[in-house]
């Protein structure tokens, strides 16, 4: 299709700036590019970035254009948000959504020669404070600017307990005017039927005007022939999609292309996986299952909560997505979940995704609010969510789509309040699901995430559906709560840290960093989880005394938390068949949630998950002080049971049989006692030993060792404690590092625990990090980075 393109160089004014910006683009992008404003994520620039919003903003563009025919049409595919659209001073439009595109005929605004096109953005938080003032809509988000539920913005954009208030303006998609009267395609649909072995595709394409429309099917190998629209077809020895970890990722070609009196005047390409993706909800002892169902096998995700990359849009990119999802492989993700209070992400995301084996668990754009009731926004949104849902349905990687983040949950808790409740009701379980049904019944969808049964029937019954878990972290609960849970599939569940401490020097002055001030303070956004991490830092390691040690620390915190969570749920593998971590990465430096930080260092986190994520996996499940007794001063405090359950996990398609080996060893590394069993572990299961038991052994100076070996490979190990970090007498491993090509060697005298290697920069990543090991060498490849300046500290150097 023949684009005049809107695109490049644009004026941008306001009462106090005037400049050049590029579109796609914003307000900020353009006045950072011309020096016209601080960057946002440094220090408290925060405050006067959300100032600039407080005006109005004008981008136009004057360009030369001669009408080809009697019918133009300008196509804006996003703009963000609230906005007045002019051409040549006449209104075309108001725009209310920037999740959707526009398509608006022109024809009698434009001339032949010079037009001047025109956006006006008013300020949008005068636009919802005034909103509010006629209806204030109950929302679950008090780190947001109050009554952003009331526009079709990305939700976090005003603010969230992890990200800043930056609600940027601008038009942050393409832009261009087409030919009308040409046809062109408007609708590609594909649907698969998989009958035993046999895999039958049908296409069907649909356009603007009559015309040819032909399709051409084109295999892995690079095999094509035509398909016939609308009629079904078999395709020769198909070959399966699979997810990360259970085979491999082909992709079909499927291309429309569009000829009009004997001319091509439009084409569209999509990727597709032959497979078959649901999520099974049988029924069974404990109530009824919540799992992806791929080609028939019964998978147990593994991954982390995706929220958006940046606040300022502009700087997204395909390379930058995929090495966050690259991220993802390197920690053994199968599994993604999009988040609703972002925005529907970009082609290249599902595309990434698809040729990763990475299942994405997406919400529709709506999160932790009430929305408003009327008819204008109903058919917005309508709109906005038939023209995403054809625009990903076809992604292999699609496994089930969510009405919502958390709006079900906060509604039941809303009793008075009957026109939210009865707004949610027609939304999410009459309105969005007609569209689901309509555009692709294929797709499995839950109105809500959590949700169990839908409907306001209590939506966070663990034995039914996904569940967010937060008593752990919000709740103040011990890590060792998760184990008194079974959830079906967790889909959120986090535990925060700091950044590295090369993150936070980014943003901070030498006299920021102190967890305390008002930088710290700012660039963490959960109230008062700055000292909620000191809170349960006290109540495992050492008191840090310096700003360094305590970043490190916080990061073992959250490892340790979330590895608890993970391990646990796999270790009832069938009962639980899911764990998705909250959250995988930030939008802008901050003490959160994530592993990822917002300039893209490893947490320690990052590097558990792939060790916890492992497909073939051993862990322990200890009895120890964590499980005995809150503090020292409790009254079992002569003396606890130190016992240790060793779980192997085989989330591979194949039996495996290996010798699981323990020992208990002393704080120098020394073995006291050991043990080796050998171990069959079937398919898509977990095998355990039979407990062992240490008889109360000396827990401040004992700890047990256990690996899983296969053909004189170890394929996972680790190390546990019976105690806590802090009272646990390691002793100094005096660790040294050498360099030797691509990998770096540590040895160490005696016992280290959260061995953490890195350089200058913090920008090195390892094949294993922040890993334990006994008294001796080990070995890890350099990934990326340079290996120089090397450091290496561990749990000993915590204090």
């Amino acid at each position: 299709m023949e684009k005049f393109s809107l695109n490049g160089k644009w004026e941008i004014n306001s009462n106090t700036y005037h400049t050049v910006g590029e579109v796609p683009g914003s307000v900020y992008s353009a006045l950072l590019d011309n020096g016209l404003m601080d960057d946002p994520f440094y220090r408290d620039n925060e405050k006067t970035a959300l100032a600039v919003m407080d005006e109005e903003f004008v981008f136009s563009k004057t360009f030369t254009y001669h009408k080809p025919s009697d019918c133009i049409l300008l196509v804006c595919e996003g703009i963000d948000t609230l906005c007045d659209l002019y051409l040549n001073g006449k209104k075309v439009a108001h725009l209310e959504n920037m999740h959707r595109a526009y398509e608006f005929d022109v024809t009698e605004y434009l001339v032949d020669g010079e037009n001047t096109i025109k956006a006006v953005f008013p300020p949008y938080d005068a636009y919802i404070k005034e909103k509010t003032k006629e209806k204030c809509l109950p929302n679950g988000s008090s780190a947001s600017m109050v009554g952003f539920g009331y526009v079709r913005k990305a939700f976090y954009m005003s603010g969230w307990d992890w990200g800043p208030m930056l609600p940027d303006a601008g038009i942050w998609k393409d832009i261009y005017l087409i030919d009308g009267t040409l046809p062109r395609i408007t609708d590609v649909r594909i649907t698969q039927r998989h009958e035993g072995e046999k895999v039958f595709v049908t296409a069907t394409a649909l356009s603007s005007r009559t015309a040819e429309l032909r399709i051409l099917f084109t295999t892995p190998e690079g095999r094509a022939f035509p398909l016939e629209n609308g009629v079904e077809q078999e395709v020769a020895n198909p070959q399966l999609w699979w997810p990360n970890g259970y085979g491999k990722q082909p992709l079909y070609t499927l291309t429309v292309e569009c000829f009009h009196k004997g001319k091509s005047v439009d084409k569209t390409e999509k990727k597709i996986g032959l497979r078959t993706l649901i999520v099974s909800r049988e029924k069974d002892e404990w109530g009824e299952e919540f799992c992806y169902k791929i080609n028939g096998v019964k998978i147990f995700a593994m991954g982390a909560d995706y929220i958006p990359e940046d606040n300022i849009l502009s700087r997204l990119s395909r390379s930058r997505t995929e090495k966050l999802l690259q991220d993802c492989l390197f920690a053994n993700f199968n599994s993604i979940r999009v988040w609703g209070g972002g925005f529907y992400p970009h082609d290249y995301f599902f595309e990434l995704c698809d040729e990763m084996g990475i299942i994405v668990f997406i919400d529709l754009m709506f999160a932790c609010t009430s929305l408003p009731r009327t008819q204008a926004f109903y058919e917005n949104v309508k709109e906005e969510i038939s023209q995403n849902l054809k625009r990903i349905r076809h992604h292999a990687c699609i496994g089930v789509i969510s009405g919502n983040n958390e709006i079900e949950e906060q509604v039941c808790y809303l009793e008075h309040f009957k026109e939210e409740r009865q707004v949610y009701l027609e939304l999410f379980e009459e309105i969005i699901p007609e569209i689901v049904k309509r555009e692709c019944p294929e797709i499995s969808f839950v109105p809500s995430s959590p949700s169990s049964h839908g409907k306001l029937q209590d939506p966070t019954n663990e034995n039914v559906g996904d569940c967010h878990y937060w008593s752990v972290w919000h709740g103040n609960m011990p890590f060792t709560e998760y184990r008194n849970h079974y959830f079906r599939f967790l889909s959120e569940f986090g535990f925060q840290s700091f950044p590295s401490i090369k993150t936070i020097e980014q943003y901070t002055l030498p006299e920021d960093r102190n967890p305390f001030s008002p930088v710290m303070e700012l660039h963490q956004r959960n109230a008062a989880a700055n000292g909620k991490i000191l809170s349960y830092l006290s109540q495992t390691y050492l008191y840090p005394t310096r700003m360094e040690n305590l970043a490190y620390a916080s990061q073992l915190l959250q490892a340790e938390a979330i590895k608890y969570g993970v391990e646990h749920l796999r270790r009832n593998r069938g009962r639980c068949m899911g764990a998705l971590y909250w959250q995988l990465n930030d939008c802008w430096p901050v003490a959160s949630w994530s592993s990822v930080d917002g300039y893209g260092r490893y947490k320690a986190l990052h590097y558990e998950a792939k060790r916890f994520f492992e497909p073939i996996h051993i862990s322990c499940e200890e009895t120890g002080e964590y499980s005995s007794r809150w503090d020292i001063t409790a009254e079992r405090f002569f003396g606890y049971e130190t016992k240790a359950r060793l779980v192997v996990n085989n989330d591979t398609i194949q039996e495996v049989s290996g010798t699981v080996s323990w020992e208990l060893r002393d704080n120098t590394g020394a073995v006291l006692q050991s043990g080796k069993a050998p171990l069959s572990v079937g398919a898509l299961s977990y095998a355990a030993l039979p407990e062992l038991d240490f008889n109360k052994t000396d827990p401040r100076n004992h700890y047990v060792s256990f690996s899983f070996t296969v053909n004189g490979t170890v394929l996972s190990c680790g190390t546990a404690l019976f105690t806590k970090p802090k009272h646990f007498n390691f002793i100094n491993p005096n660790l040294q590092v050498s360099v030797s090509g691509d990998e770096i060697t540590v040895t160490a005298d005696t016992y280290a625990k959260y061995v953490y290697i890195s350089n200058e920069t913090d920008d090195l990543v390892l094949s294993d990090n922040f890993f334990d090991m006994n008294a001796g060498k080990k070995t890890v490849k350099i990934l990326s980075g340079k290996a120089t300046n090397l450091t290496v500290k561990s749990v000993y150097d915590v204090r």
